[in-house]
This record gives C-alpha cells, sequence and structure tokens, in this order.
C-alpha cells in the first residue's frame, strides 16, 4: 500500500493508493477521501463509487465535489480504477472495452481472463484493504456510481443485499443484455452464454428474485445514451414488478457528464447518510 497523493480539503484528506492487486495481478490505484471525524479514532460509514467507461479513479476526485458532503456528513469514500492497466494487459482499440471499461466483472474468455476480475476486485479485495488500513465501519456500507459504474453499483448491491445499507445510482446501464455497450462487453469477458450475463444485469437480477429495500436513481433527459444504452425505463418496470421502492428522476436538460454528477452527488451522500445512520 503506498500513497502516491494526498490532499487536504475540508478538513479531511483525499488519498490515492496504490497496491499489487492479487485478483488483476496487477498494480491498481484507488482514491480514498477520509473525512475529518476520522482522526477522532473511531469508525465511520463507507461509500464506493465506482465509475464509468475511460475513467479513472481520477475523473470523481477531481470532478465529483463530494468531499463537502462527505465532511459534512462523515462519510469515506472510495474510488476504484475500473480496469487492470499496464504492460502485459490485453487492450482493445474501442473505448468501451479493454483498458478503463472492466464492467466489473471476473472474465472468463480470453486474453481477458487473467486479468479482468474486477468483480473480485471490487467486491472482497478492496474492501478488505480499506477494513484493514483505515477507519472503515464494513457495518455501514453505501454503493453508488455513474454509468458502467451505475450497472456495477446495482448488480452488486443486488447480489450482496445484507452488506449494503443503500445503493444509488447515476445514469446507469440498467440492461445490460439488452443494449450495445453490455452486449459487447457480456460477450467479450463472459462468452455467448446469455444466461451467464444475467447475474451482472440488474433488470435481469430483479426477475430472477434479487431484492433491495429501495433505490435511488438519477439521469439526465438530456443524456445522449439515455434510449440507447441507458434504458432506465427497463429497471423502473423491473422494480415495479417486483416491489422494490425506486426514486427514478429524470433530471430536465441534464447529460451525461460530470456536470451532471457533481450537481447531484450531494443529494445521494445526503440520503445515503441518512440510511448509513439507522
Amino acid at each position: 500500500m503506498k500513497v502516491v497523493a494526498e490532499n487536504r480539503a475540508h478538513g479531511g484528506r483525499q488519498l490515492v493508493v496504490e497496491h499489487q492487486s492479487s485478483a488483476t495481478g496487477t498494480p491498481m490505484r484507488f482514491a480514498i477521501f477520509l473525512p475529518p471525524q476520522a482522526e477522532g479514532g473511531g469508525k465511520l460509514p463507507v461509500v464506493w463509487y465506482l465509475s464509468g467507461l475511460t475513467c479513472t479513479h481520477a475523473n470523481v476526485t477531481e470532478k465529483g465535489e463530494y468531499r463537502a458532503a462527505c465532511a459534512e456528513h462523515g462519510l469515506i469514500l472510495v474510488a476504484p480504477d475500473t480496469s487492470p492497466r499496464g504492460d502485459g494487459v490485453p487492450n482493445d482499440e474501442a473505448y468501451d472495452f479493454g483498458q478503463g471499461a472492466g464492467f466489473y466483472v471476473d472474465a472468463t474468455e480470453a486474453p481477458w481472463a487473467e486479468h479482468f476480475r474486477m468483480w473480485t476486485y471490487v467486491t472482497e479485495e478492496l474492501p478488505a484493504l480499506v477494513a484493514a488500513e483505515y477507519p472503515a465501519d464494513m457495518e455501514r456500507q453505501a454503493i453508488t456510481g455513474h454509468s458502467m459504474g451505475g450497472h456495477g453499483a446495482l448488480t452488486v448491491a443486488l447480489r450482496h443485499p445484507n452488506r449494503f445499507r443503500s445503493v444509488s445510482a447515476f445514469a446507469p446501464i440498467v440492461a445490460p443484455g439488452q443494449v450495445p455497450w453490455g452486449e459487447k462487453a457480456l460477450g467479450g469477458y463472459l462468452g455467448g452464454d446469455r444466461a451467464a450475463w444475467r447475474r451482472h444485469d440488474a433488470v435481469a437480477l430483479i426477475e430472477d428474485g434479487a431484492r433491495v429495500g429501495e433505490l435511488l436513481v438519477d439521469v439526465g433527459t438530456a443524456d445522449d445514451f439515455l434510449d440507447t444504452e441507458l434504458k432506465p425505463e427497463l429497471l423502473e418496470r423491473a422494480c415495479a414488478e417486483a416491489g422494490i421502492a425506486l426514486t427514478l428522476r429524470r433530471q430536465p436538460g441534464y447529460d451525461h457528464s460530470y456536470y451532471f454528477i457533481s450537481t447531484f452527488m450531494a443529494d445521494h451522500l445526503r440520503w445515503h447518510a441518512e440510511r448509513l445512520a439507522r
């Protein structure tokens, strides 16, 4: 565990940490914000933020505008990278596959299977590291994410319903098995057996019986990917049929960018903080 960057912000500490990952077999970096309350000696609730296609930990760290809300509510925020990187790690020329596009799955297809094990990384390895090194209360966890990371947040929470007290998402890919981004990624990483895809598809998981208590989802009405890749109406229908309390907010005029995310980030963190305090 090596701290490669540290900055003071809102009375807390913003760190970027590098470590050798046993899951991916590569060095991995993540950002972690420790609010000022972390200096008091007690454990604090932790919010996991999963980023979208092409992103690293840096996108939300530099543009997400989360630190003031985390400092106000006493929340640790952890933002991992979206894929393994480096020499010897396979890649693809397209932005929506390969490095920067791990899709939060454990790949089973060559040449991706050796390193692209992001499901294990974000659900097992990184939580264990954070719990061991930082004052994170693992009994009080929340998860959120954007786009591909929204897909990751929803699927991780649906498959670990007792781990997270709350889950939200910004412009998530809710049904990757039914849209081009998801079909390419799931097919490339997991192969042609669509039954295997369902474990990484929020709508399919709900249809197959997975449940969480409630969801908060924001999408922008000016998002270029709304109708082709995100399809929030599919999540809306699945939650209605399953009895899951979904708050789906269609925000007028907002797009897919971090201008959108930063606008509603504090609102999401406030929502998580209320549930983490129960």
